[in-house]
C-alpha cells in the first residue's frame, strides 16, 4: 500500500467517523422519518456518498495501463502492439496539441512496456505502480504479515467502535464483512490465474479490486454501526418494564384486597360472625388439597381466610418480581471516551508504523 493510499485511508476513517456517522445518526433518529423511510434514506445516503468518494479517488488515480491502451487483461501481445501503435500516432507530442502531450505519451509507453513483459505484468496486476517502482515480488511471508497487520488493525477498530449491547448486531455484520473481504483478498492475491470476471471487469487488476474493498469498508462499517443501533431491540429493557408494570399491578391488587378484607371483617363483626363455622365438619378444598372440617385450615375457606391466602400469594409474587427486576442489568451504552481517543491514536500510530 502506497503512502497516498495510507493517507487516503486515514482521511476516509476520520471523514466517516466525524461527518458521515453523525449525519446518518441524525437521519435514523426516532421520530425523524417513518421507520422504513429512515432505513432507506440512511442506506441511500451511505451508498451515494461511498460511490461519490470512491469515484473521486479513482478519477484522481487515473486509468490503469490496460484502460489507457484500450486492451484487456487477456489481450495477446499482438493486440497490445496494435493498440499501442494506433494510440502512439495520435498521442505523440509531434501530433498531440495538448500541453500535457509529453506526459501522456510517456504514460502510454510505460504502460506498454509493463504489460508486454509477462513478469512485470504479473507484478503490476498484484501490486500496481508501487510494485513496479519498488521491484516488488510476491512473497507469502511478507504478504501474510501485511495482511495480518491490516486486518488486525481494522478488527480492533471495529471491536472498539461496536462496544455496547446496542451494537451487538453491528459487530456481527462488521466482522462478517471483514472475514468475507479477507477471504476474497487472499483468494485473488494467491491465485495463479485471475479470478476476476472478464465480462464485467476486463481491464481491472487484482490490486485495484483489493484497493476498492479497502476503500469501501469504512462506509460499510459505519453503515452497520448506524443501522445496528437503530434496529436494536433491548429485550432486557422490555422485560424490565413488563416486570415493573406487573409489580405495580400487584401493589394495586394488594391495596384492593386489604380494603375488601377490612370490609369483610367489618361485616362479620356486625352480625356475620357465624360464617366462620359454616364449613365446619365438612371437607373444604384449599390450595394445599382437601382438608376435613374445623381447625386453622377451615378458616382458609372463609372469605377473610381466602382473601388472606390470596394476599400472601401476591406478596410472594411481588417479592419474586422485585428480585427479577434487580437481576436484569441495565444496558450500559456509553463507551469510555478515553478508550475512544486511545483507539484513534492507536490507529494513527499503526498506520504510519506499518505503512
Amino acid at each position: 500500500m502506497t503512502e497516498s493510499d495510507e493517507l487516503d485511508g486515514l482521511t476516509g476513517f476520520f471523514f466517516y467517523m466525524f461527518i458521515v456517522h453523525p449525519i446518518t445518526a441524525w437521519i435514523l433518529r426516532p421520530g425523524r422519518f417513518e421507520r422504513k423511510k429512515s432505513i432507506m434514506y440512511a442506506i441511500g445516503f451511505l451508498a451515494l456518498l461511498a460511490a461519490v468518494k470512491t469515484g473521486i479517488s479513482m478519477d484522481a488515480k487515473g486509468p490503469n495501463h490496460y484502460a489507457r491502451l484500450g486492451v484487456t487483461r487477456n489481450s495477446s501481445p499482438l493486440e497490445i502492439k496494435r493498440a499501442y501503435k494506433k494510440l502512439s500516432l495520435t498521442l505523440h507530442p509531434d501530433k498531440n496539441p495538448s500541453p500535457t502531450a509529453s506526459d501522456e505519451f510517456d504514460a502510454l509507453k510505460q504502460g506498454y512496456d509493463v504489460i508486454m513483459d509477462m513478469e512485470l505484468r504479473e507484478v503490476y496486476n498484484k501490486f500496481g505502480d508501487e510494485g513496479i517502482r519498488t521491484n516488488k515480488r510476491f512473497d507469502e511471508t511478507s504478504f501474510f504479515m501485511e495482511l495480518g497487520v491490516f486486518y488486525l488493525t481494522w478488527g480492533m477498530l471495529a471491536y472498539v467502535l461496536t462496544l455496547g449491547k446496542r451494537s451487538g448486531d453491528a459487530r456481527q455484520w462488521t466482522f462478517t464483512g471483514l472475514i468475507v473481504m479477507l477471504v476474497v483478498e487472499i483468494s485473488i492475491m494467491t491465485s495463479q490465474e485471475s479470478l476476476l470476471p472478464d465480462g464485467i471487469l476486463p481491464t481491472w487488476t487484482e490490486h485495484q479490486c483489493v484497493w476498492l474493498l479497502h476503500t469501501l469498508f469504512p462506509a460499510f462499517m459505519n453503515g452497520c454501526r448506524s443501522l445496528g443501533s437503530y434496529l436494536f431491540v433491548d429485550l432486557d429493557a422490555q422485560a424490565r418494564q413488563l416486570l415493573l408494570a406487573l409489580q405495580e399491578q400487584n401493589k394495586d391488587i394488594l391495596l384492593v384486597l386489604r380494603d375488601v378484607q377490612i370490609c369483610t371483617q367489618s361485616i362479620q363483626a356486625n352480625g356475620g360472625g357465624g360464617g366462620a363455622g359454616v364449613n365446619a365438619g365438612r371437607v373444604v378444598t384449599t390450595a394445599g388439597g382437601p382438608v376435613v372440617g374445623g381447625g386453622v385450615s377451615s378458616m382458609r375457606a372463609t372469605p377473610t381466610g381466602k382473601i388472606k391466602e390470596l394476599q400472601e400469594r401476591l406478596q410472594a409474587s411481588n417479592t419474586n418480581v422485585t428480585q427479577a427486576v434487580k437481576d436484569i442489568k441495565v444496558d450500559g451504552t456509553s463507551n469510555s471516551s478515553m478508550g475512544f481517543y486511545t483507539m484513534i491514536a492507536g490507529y494513527i500510530v499503526l498506520s504510519y508504523l506499518f505503512k
